[in-house]
């Protein structure tokens, strides 16, 4: 079986050694990237001063929040902001940033802030319920069928069980072997 894979392989590779491959040629030629320019580097501008402030409050949504900052123009900042958290309580944290120092900021939870309660009005119906009387009938009275079936239920007892035929008796058979005599004689 191996002989025939090795011939089988060799009729293959003989076949395959006719037939050079073909020389490739790209339909079309490789397109040519230019370098990218260089831009000019962004203008560096002087930080200029501003205050600004702002404060949200809807009772409706529970957003309750505010912020503002200021900042003299020479790189000082100062700022703080506030918000109501999920369970009621109020965390502020004021902050200051500046060129010596980096960012600084100290957080605060203050509890205290309560949503607003709102309270369904008292229900009055606009007229009195109406009034019902006991029924004037007296309800009927039942009393329960006698029920007698119309036949008796047969005697039912189980059939004995009875083979219709007799196990046959079992005996090993006598077996002999028989004796072994070659039908040729060895030359010896």
């Amino acid at each position: 079986m191996a002989a025939k894979f090795i011939i089988f392989a060799a009729c293959v590779a003989t076949a395959f050694a006719q037939y050079s491959a073909p020389a490739y040629k790209p339909a079309y030629s490789a397109p040519a990237y230019s370098v990218p320019k260089a831009y000019a580097p962004e203008p560096a501008y002087a930080p200029t001063p501003y205050n600004f402030e702002y404060s949200v409050n809807d009772p409706h949504t529970y957003d309750v929040h505010s912020q503002s900052e200021y900042s003299d123009g020479n790189g000082y900042v100062k700022g703080s902001y506030s918000l109501v958290e999920a369970d009621g309580s109020i965390r502020t944290v004021e902050y200051t940033a500046d060129d010596h120092s980096g960012f600084n900021a100290v957080v605060k939870n203050e509890g205290g802030y309560k949503a607003p309660s709102y309270s369904a009005p008292a229900y009055k119906p606009a007229y009195s319920a109406p009034a019902y009387s006991a029924p004037a009938y007296s309800a009927p009275a039942y009393s329960a069928p006698a029920y007698k079936p119309a036949y008796s239920a047969p005697a039912y007892s189980a059939p004995a069980y009875k083979p219709a035929y007799s196990a046959p008796a079992y005996s090993a058979p006598a077996y002999s072997a028989p004796a072994y005599k070659p039908a040729y004689k060895p030359a010896y």
